[in-house]
């Protein structure tokens, strides 16, 4: 049912417990359309459709659009909205505990306004295969500054190298917060997903290897032969043999290894 005080066509009052900020602004939705560069032929799998600002534009482009919305009023706003488009699905689901490949049922583009209170669990989830052809984020600024930062930054940690490790990440454009209702506290900026045709780990590998890298960066402060000597409890002239075999430094820090490096030494230790 819908939710007592809206009438029809109305939109639900908003839930500050599922972190709902609702794109407004046509120009940003746009663009972000755009970006994700839907055609009559693509799957597009929507993360968090809300009112539907961002689903219209989805739904004129691609040939078929899959909405995954965990508000019940919502998804039912949403039901109502679309039952005259076949190639239009409404999923009431928790995204965290949904296929996003079995969804799509073949090669698909991923879009999405992400929650920020799950934003990183989110982004882990959709690297599981099969991977989206390209993901379109809209999430908190910090987060797309930390998915692609560099080696050497302050904020360059695990998100930064799980992603770069399988995908090309990309910061297209910022909004601000003036372009939802009701407005967030913090900046919100676009970031793309796009799969590397090279990529660092294998699929089977990914989830030892985030383990691997959270732990890294969890003694981020730390020498690597420390960190490595805490993970693994080894001693550590064999950490220090191994780290130099790879031209590492052992008195050098997590966050000054490159992805392909990290690569390297998950490899070599594990």
């Amino acid at each position: 049912m819908r939710r007592r005080g809206a009438g029809r066509g109305a939109f639900p009052p908003t839930l500050k417990r599922l972190g709902q900020h609702f794109l407004a602004d046509e120009r940003v939705v746009d663009r972000i359309a755009e970006a994700v560069g839907a055609t009559a032929s693509d799957t597009v799998v929507e993360i968090g459709p809300g009112r539907g600002v961002l689903t219209d534009r989805l739904v004129a482009n691609a040939g078929r659009v899959v909405a995954i919305e965990l508000d019940h009023a919502l998804a039912e706003l949403l039901r109502e909205r679309y039952a005259h488009r076949p190639n239009v699905e409404i999923v009431e689901r928790d995204v965290l505990k949904t296929s996003l490949g079995a969804l799509a049922g073949g090669d698909y583009l991923l879009a999405g306004n992400v929650p920020y209170y799950i934003t990183t669990p989110i982004l882990f989830h959709a690297l599981q295969a099969p991977m989206p052809r390209r993901a379109v984020y809209l999430v908190q600024r910090e987060v797309a500054q930390r998915a692609t930062a560099g080696p050497g930054s302050k904020i360059y940690g695990a998100l930064s190298v799980t992603l770069q490790s399988v995908a090309m990440v990309t910061r297209a454009f910022d909004v601000p917060a003036g372009a939802f209702r009701p407005p967030p506290k913090v900046e919100s900026s676009v970031m793309t997903v796009v799969p590397r045709s090279d990529p660092l780990i294998a699929p089977e590998e990914r989830d030892r290897f985030q383990g691997f890298v959270q732990g890294m960066f969890g003694l981020r402060r730390k020498q690597l032969v420390r960190v490595l000597r805490t993970l693994l409890a080894a001693d550590a002239e064999q950490v220090e043999t191994t780290l130099r075999s790879l031209g590492i430094d052992p008195t050098a820090r997590p966050e000054t290894l490159a992805p392909a490096e990290i690569v390297q030494l998950f490899r070599a230790v594990r």
